[in-house]
């Protein structure tokens, strides 16, 4: 062996070998490779500079093959998109796979500076007004687990939909514009963790409560107004969950309560939902833990919570008949409470609309096989995944085949007759994902892995159903992950995304507090490889969902003069205030006993027009702000100095500003969006003259 080969091998990196490993004729291709004539078959060799540049490195074939695969360059496009929930910002995250790359956030639940989102912009004011508790107003949230509307079970593209899991609120997105264009309030339930799923054409958005609320009898829950004293026994007869159904008008992008139905369900505390599809098609299933109606207690003299709700075997699997639900309501077995038809427990097991499967201690992920055949549950306390059959679950209720009832008579089925197998998988099982190929993946929270199990038919036809077939180490403490369409008909497989909770020592120190961690994982072949570990700064991500960039249609410049929050027909409306160059104006006048004082203001390149507005101490100020540009990412910002004003308008926006000028001054303001050299000459006054 040469002595140049022999210097290869000690920097860890055979040339033949890292081309191979890292897709080779690619690679060389992209750095300009000689193919050696004199040797067949001919092999690519490295040029010097790039060799180097390993080498300088310290990086492995592993390494570079992880960056080839990963690597988007300027100009080029992802493969997918991922929509990711962001925590406790209350916001969602926008990634593209492979690069992952971020590409927006999302202002939901909480005020935003840069897309002016809860800062005098009175329609985003509005939504967080709308979605409030009529106690306060809420400017955080906690956002769990989004999902992508769907036609025929399918993902389309369309809409993204997100759970608030503090405040029981529900956001709809458009993935036209990646703007909310409604947020509800969700009635009788205090806080919710299932999210959002949504049924096959997208009729209704459902999830469940989380922790179970005081309920009057009759009358439900109300905040700030239902009370009774937290005891074991007040615990059962007053508390209780809910599952709600809230039907969505694609065509406005609104949420409306008065064709939406909810379940009342025991007090256990339920946890993530999903609708189902194919066999599955008309029934819904929910987790629930704490089925030992625990409350804790510690200074009491009782056990912590996490001991006491976690005393039985078995927690139930909620089997939910919605479809039959949907027709209960229309015979009119319902009773209104808070603004939303309930069919209560009683109706529920009386019209056979509810039943129980017992599934190991404190589960937690509620997922469905693309066949729609198979409900995978993570076992939590249990190392195992459990799948439950829709055809077994079917025939046994058709049976009647029943051990017997829970505390509140739900019927509650054999654990033997509707189960297809179970899968002993590592320490911690939560999540579970699928591909193309009938795999599914669960992360394994306490075993920092990802495991990789058979289905059964249809949606795996090898020859060893249900058993283990790869693991892969995870950094660290993994709790959500995501594959492309998984939940759906129709996966695509080759990407999953792991969503760590800790990051420990995986990047740059930042202080006490770290960022998330996700990792990217090519699941194209046998085994599993990882490719890229990504910090995320903001928040707790909770569940992410991937869909093929090519389904995702967004607009770059909105048609002139329109109002991004209303739709209609599914087009935007025009802003019954918006204006052309050479209307603008500025008018005051009376609205009861208040002055107003409103403004039709344009902006451009590079000015205002007015940019001077005068007013007086106590008016209330509107101005109609019209972004004339029509060029792709002119995108102009208005803020006024003093005020705590910031909104953002696009190219083609109409919006509308409000606020009180309660302080007599002059003050300036000016567009924060840097936006052409002349950007520090777009600038403007208010003057408010002192009250007479």
């Amino acid at each position: 062996m040469s002595k140049k080969r022999n210097n290869s091998r000690k920097n860890g990196v055979r040339r033949r070998d890292f081309l191979v490993a890292a897709g080779g004729l690619a690679a060389g291709a992209a750095a300009g490779y000689i193919i050696s004539k004199s040797v067949a078959p001919p092999t690519p060799v490295l040029p010097t500079d790039i060799q180097n540049i390993i080498n300088q490195r310290g990086l492995s074939p592993e390494h570079v093959t992880a960056a080839l695969k990963t690597y988007v360059p300027g100009g080029m496009q992802d493969e997918f998109y991922m929509i990711s929930s962001g925590g406790h910002s209350g916001q969602v995250i926008i990634i593209g796979i492979p690069s992952m790359r971020i590409l927006k956030y999302i202002a939901v639940f909480t005020p935003e500076p840069w897309q002016g989102y809860g800062y005098g912009n009175k329609a985003t004011m509005n939504l967080l007004e709308k979605a409030s508790n009529g106690i306060r107003y809420l400017t955080l949230g906690d956002t769990h687990h989004p999902e992508i509307s769907r036609t025929n079970a399918v993902y389309d593209g369309e809409w993204c939909f997100i759970g608030d899991k503090l405040n029981a609120r529900k956001a709809a997105i458009s993935l036209k514009d990646f703007r909310v264009k409604d947020i509800v309030r969700l009635p009788n339930i205090q806080n919710q963790h299932g999210g959002a799923c949504a049924s096959p054409n997208t009729e209704y958005i459902a999830c469940g409560s989380q922790f179970p609320a005081p309920w009057e009898p009759g009358k439900g829950y109300k905040p700030g107004v239902t009370y009774y004293p937290l005891t074991e026994a007040n615990y059962k007869d007053y508390w209780r969950g809910a599952t709600i159904f809230i039907a969505f008008d694609r065509n406005t992008g609104k949420f409306d309560l008065s064709r939406s139905f909810e379940i009342e369900l025991p007090p256990y505390v339920q946890d993530l939902e999903i609708i189902g599809w194919g066999p599955s098609d008309g029934w819904a299933f929910l987790n629930s833990f704490n089925t030992e109606m625990a409350i804790g207690g510690t200074l009491e003299g009782k056990d912590p919570l996490e001991i006491s709700a976690s005393q039985r075997d078995f927690d139930y699997l909620h089997i939910i008949n919605w479809k039959k639900a949907e027709q209960i309501v229309r015979e009119g077995k319902y009773v209104e409470m808070n603004g939303v038809k309930v069919i209560t427990l009683d109706t529920a097991i009386e019209e056979e609309i509810l039943f129980f499967a017992p599934e190991p201690k404190s589960p937690h992920g509620c997922d469905i096989s693309a066949s729609g055949r198979y409900i995978v549950i993570g076992g939590k306390l249990d190392p195992t995944v459990t799948i439950y059959d829709i055809e077994k679950i079917k025939q046994a209720i058709a049976d009647r085949r029943f051990e017997g009832e829970d505390y509140y008579g739900v019927p509650v089925l054999r654990f033997e007759d509707v189960t297809a197998a179970k899968i002993e998988v590592g320490l911690g099982p939560l999540h579970n994902e699928f591909d193309d190929k009938g795999n599914g993946y669960v992360s394994c929270f306490i075993s920092n892995e990802v495991v990789k199990y058979s289905l059964g038919p249809p949606d795996y036809t090898g020859d060893d159903p249900f058993t283990v077939q790869d693991r892969i180490t995870i950094h660290y403490n993994i709790g959500h992950l995501a594959t492309p369409e998984s939940d759906s008909p129709e996966p695509k497989g080759k990407y999953l995304v792991a969503l760590n909770k800790w990051s420990i020592d995986r990047f740059e120190p930042v202080g006490t507090l770290h960022p998330q961690n996700f990792q990217l994982i090519d699941i194209s072949g046998d085994k599993m490889s990882l490719l890229y570990d990504m910090p995320i700064p903001l928040g707790e991500p909770h569940y992410a969902k991937i869909i093929s960039a090519d389904k995702i249609r967004p607009i770059t410049v909105y048609p002139l003069g329109a109002d991004p929050y209303v739709i209609v027909n599914g087009g935007y409306a025009t802003h019954p205030q918006a204006i052309n160059v050479g209307e603008e104006r500025i008018e005051r006048r009376k609205e009861g006993d208040t002055w107003v004082t409103e403004v039709w203001m344009t902006a451009i390149r590079s000015h205002f027009t007015p940019d001077i507005v005068r007013c007086v101490e106590g008016d209330l100020v509107r101005i109609y702000l019209s972004n004339v540009e029509t060029t792709r990412d002119a995108t102009h910002a208005f803020a006024i100095s003093e005020f705590n004003i910031m909104v953002s308008i696009d190219p083609g926006e109409t919006t509308t500003i409000e606020f009180v000028a309660d302080k007599p001054g002059v003050y300036s303001f000016y567009c924060v969006e840097f936006c052409s050299p002349l950007h520090l000459e777009m600038a403007g006054y208010l003057e408010v003259r002192p009250k007479e």
